[in-house]
């Protein structure tokens, strides 16, 4: 259990050195993703997804399918969940489809019934796009992951 909270740590404090140089740009919205189930394979997992988008501009939202690829140390089962980012963009009035790209960046994950995890982004159009969690994200399983995260958006 002690290696287990300072793997978490380590993870916390790998978000914490990113976030001032990922959150260049303005506020675009948000964007809120199921997560479904992934078995880590030790040096890595898949798992897919589904998002929406609403933009801070107002509008309809948009909504996105994909997937999350992570390589470093994974080890167990989580059953799915959710998780929430601001968007940050150059601009505030993103066009249709924006997102749509792969983004790359931290992650960490740990369950052991309830769990948390976060992963912070960048990437989208031209690489301009940055993806901050908003809190850590919520999920259920048995599982310690902690490396690089690739996450596609179509």
């Amino acid at each position: 259990m002690k290696q287990l909270i300072m793997l978490v740590a380590a993870g916390l404090v790998l978000f914490s050195v990113m976030p001032a140089a990922a959150q260049s740009g303005t506020k675009a919205g948000l964007l809120s993703c199921n997560m479904g189930p992934t078995i880590g394979l030790i040096v890595g997992s898949h798992q897919h997804i589904r998002c929406s988008f609403t933009p801070d501009a107002g509008g309809a939202p948009e909504f996105y399918s994909g997937s999350i690829t992570r390589i470093g140390l994974d080890v167990g089962f989580r059953a799915g969940g959710v998780m929430g980012w601001a968007v940050f963009a150059p601009t505030s009035g993103l066009h249709h489809g924006a997102l749509r790209g792969h983004y790359v960046g931290a992650s960490g994950d740990a369950s052991l019934g309830l769990g948390a995890g976060g992963k912070l982004l960048i990437g989208g159009s031209h690489r301009t796009i940055s993806l901050q969690p908003l809190a850590l994200q919520g999920q259920v399983g048995v599982n310690l992951a902690l490396g690089v995260a690739g996450l596609t958006l179509r």
